[in-house]
């Protein structure tokens, strides 16, 4: 296993770029990352498993929808730094619920293909509205409030962040539940915005609360000013 493993250059790059294919029709479906732990996971389980540069962990494609990918073959490049994985895909590649992430003609901004699944639900609310908010990036600031805060930059996303906080705690010192519910919401919109503009997955702060499961509040505090 280790001899397969070091026939990538790892000397390039510690994160392998991988380029996924259908195995019947050889179509391109997507492009991910694999670093070491992830390339060995997907050679022994024949299942891929990539390294999430946003959530900075590895994770098994289809892991919360299903859709997994089972790899027939890999390919590695003649430079030693790309890999080419012919794959069975499970329902869908794309987190939008289409068939390829190429679904987006670059010049006219075109879109190609149709959703096939509505993968909200298998995502979950939070992670579907992060990358809604990933994809408006290149949205028309005039027809997208999402594009219009992340145009104006740094200081009005941190702007509203702040502003919907404080709406939030007006709130609840008044008690009102339904309004609190409202600006709670307004509070994690603009959070994602800012974590989006930073390219930070809402994944790593599960992480991060994760981790402190088992351990005092009191104890995670004091660790800080170590």
């Amino acid at each position: 296993m280790q001899e397969i493993i070091n026939r990538v250059d790892w000397q390039k790059q510690e994160l392998l770029p991988v380029i996924v294919q259908d195995n019947d029709t050889n179509e391109v479906l997507m492009m991910a990352y694999m670093n070491e732990e992830a390339l060995e996971l997907s050679l022994k389980t024949k299942f891929a498993h990539y390294f999430s540069r946003s959530k900075q962990r590895i994770w098994k494609k289809g892991e919360s929808s299903g859709h997994t990918q089972e790899i027939l073959s890999f390919f590695i490049d003649c430079d030693n730094d790309t890999l080419l994985i012919k794959i069975n895909q499970k329902g869908v590649a794309c987190h939008t619920g289409r068939k390829s992430c190429f679904f987006t003609e670059l010049q006219s901004g075109k879109i190609t293909s149709e959703v096939e699944v509505n993968t909200q639900t298998a995502y979950g609310v939070i992670d579907t509205l992060y990358h809604t908010i990933q994809e408006r990036k290149n949205a028309d600031p005039t027809t997208s409030w999402t594009a219009k805060l992340l145009n104006k930059g740094e200081n009005t996303i941190l702007k509203k962040v702040v502003e919907e906080a404080g709406e939030y705690c007006f709130a609840h010192k008044d008690n009102d539940q339904s309004e609190m519910v409202y600006e709670a919401a307004d509070l994690t919109y603009h959070m994602l915005v800012a974590l989006a503009s930073k390219n930070i997955s809402p994944d790593r702060i599960k992480q991060e609360l994760s981790r402190r499961f088992g351990i005092s509040g009191i104890a995670e505090k004091n660790a800080r000013k170590d």
